[in-house]
């Protein structure tokens, strides 16, 4: 919801320290591995109860994920590594949640309820990709991207925020997930909606 309108904000610092990085040799494939490494390290520490540790690791992981498309526009987007790093975001999306799940009991099925409401958005997303795809659509409100990106009311800023939000606030991880869950459905209804407007 919030990306689009953060875009022109974080884009320019974000390209110049993406600019510095790239002529070091350092690829935009490297950033996101290295940030998957993080992220994944981020719900590792959750789920061993070192929320401290994880919400710094997750704050790099986002770093390194905003590094890593300034790097690639300061050198050669590839098609390959936009692959790379949906996979890996979505990775570590659901990794989250999952660490909070293994971190108590009381967690388990409010983090399955999150998982699976990312998983119909993640569809969501992609499906509502591919199809743009096929009619040769474009658009440049999340900056320059490998493929469509599609707005809608659960994007990467909002669950930033969200996961902020559990490590500050743990024992009121239930409350967040399922609201947040509810959320990410919304996105599901509204991007279909999108969807049946644009490609009837």
């Amino acid at each position: 919801m919030f990306d689009a309108r953060l875009r022109p904000l974080i884009d320019p610092p974000l390209n110049a320290v993406g600019a510095r990085i790239a002529r070091l040799g350092v690829s935009a494939n490297m950033l996101t591995f290295a940030g998957l490494f993080l992220g994944l390290g981020g719900a590792a520490a959750i789920a061993s109860g070192e929320i401290g540790w994880s919400l710094a690791l997750i704050v790099a992981n986002r770093l390194l994920d905003g590094l890593d498309g300034a790097v690639a526009r300061a050198t050669k987007p590839t098609l390959l590594g936009g692959y790379f790093d949906i996979v890996a975001d979505f990775a570590f999306y659901v990794s989250v949640p999952l660490g909070f799940g293994v971190l108590t009991s009381a967690n388990t099925l409010p983090a399955l309820v999150l998982v699976a409401s990312f998983v119909l958005t993640g569809v969501s997303f992609l499906a509502f990709a591919v199809v743009a795809a096929e009619r040769g659509d474009e658009t440049q409100a999340h900056g320059k991207k490998s493929f469509f990106y599609s707005t809608g009311l659960a994007e990467g800023g909002e669950t930033i925020a969200v996961f902020v939000a559990m490590c500050l606030f743990p024992a009121y991880f239930a409350v967040i997930a399922y609201a947040y869950a509810a959320l990410c459905v919304l996105t599901v209804f509204q991007r279909s909606a999108l969807a049946i407007a644009t490609f009837k």
